[in-house]
């Protein structure tokens, strides 16, 4: 069986594509092509509150290459979701609508609640009987999600994303109301670990120099990571560091908001699983087409 997932995001576009086998029982996803192009919606929709006409334009030829990908590698079933740029920009559905109608591609624009629970799909084996915090921060949005127990007692989404940060475009009191979330539903006595997600705890985490099998990062590392950033320019680091344009910028203020969250929640260690919103619509595609022998939704 193969799928294909589409995360349009306010930083960066997604397109992963899985072959899922059965064999002895066992289940296994193998990635066949990612492709992240970096387009920038959220500039545009937190500025402007709509999208540019010449981001438009990029976004439908790049809605046109995923297609044909999609339709080369033969896919049996694709889910493509579009979060907090996409859902507020006021020429959204509109730009959903043609490319539905001129590619036929169909796009679904989710709220922050739904984004929390398809990445909570992907982090399911990462979650045992303790208590955790689950951060995930977007260009233009932060899931929160408590667990304990293996439970989620509390999910709330907040406009706190990299790149309204990068522009400083977030009022104090969201932030106040993110730290207000988290001390209210996390007893300051208890002990709790982090979940980070998103392509700059990733990354964060690979500059950290991990040992191999090593899946989490103190406190004081994101910190020392976070300074380590702050002491080059926007060109050195991406000529020196080699970070890409579009994340060079953003790992700043996306450090500042893990950080915030982690420190609100008294939480000294972060464990950083390589999953997001792509992993949850595999998840919630292979649910639905497993006892499909062949299906097609396009």
């Amino acid at each position: 069986m193969r799928l294909a997932a589409v995360d349009i995001g306010s930083n960066a576009i997604r397109l992963q594509i899985t072959t899922v086998t059965t064999y002895e029982g066992t289940t296994n996803f193998k990635k066949l092509e990612y492709l992240r192009f970096p387009l920038r919606l959220g500039l545009d929709v937190f500025h402007n509150k709509k999208i540019s006409d010449k981001n438009k334009r990029k976004f439908i030829k790049l809605m046109k290459a995923f297609k044909l990908l999609i339709d080369l590698y033969e896919v049996d079933d694709y889910m493509v979701c579009a979060t907090s740029a996409m859902r507020e920009s006021e020429n959204g559905k509109e730009i959903v609508e043609e490319v539905k109608e001129d590619i036929g591609l169909k796009i679904q624009i989710i709220d922050g609640n739904l984004e929390a629970e398809l990445i909570n799909l992907a982090l399911w084996s990462y979650i045992d009987d303790k208590s955790y915090l689950h951060i995930d921060v977007g260009g233009g949005s932060t899931e929160l999600n408590i667990y304990s127990k293996k439970t989620k007692i509390a999910s709330k989404s907040f406009k706190i994303g990299s790149v309204r940060a990068l522009e400083d475009n977030i009022p104090l009191s969201v932030w106040k109301s993110m730290n207000r979330f988290i001390e209210e539903h996390i007893g300051k006595k208890e002990k709790i670990t982090c979940i980070g997600t998103g392509g700059n705890i990733s990354k964060i985490f690979e500059l950290s120099n991990p040992p191999k099998n090593k899946t989490f990062i103190q406190i004081d590392k994101i910190k020392e990571i976070q300074q380590y950033l702050e002491s080059f320019t926007y060109e050195e680091r991406i000529n020196k560091l080699n970070l890409n344009p579009d994340r060079a910028d953003v790992i700043i203020p996306a450090a500042k908001i893990y950080l915030a969250a982690m420190t609100a929640a008294n939480s000294k260690k972060m464990i950083v699983p390589d999953v997001g919103l792509k992993d949850g619509l595999m998840q919630v595609l292979y649910k639905k087409n497993r006892n499909k022998k062949h299906t097609s939704s396009h």
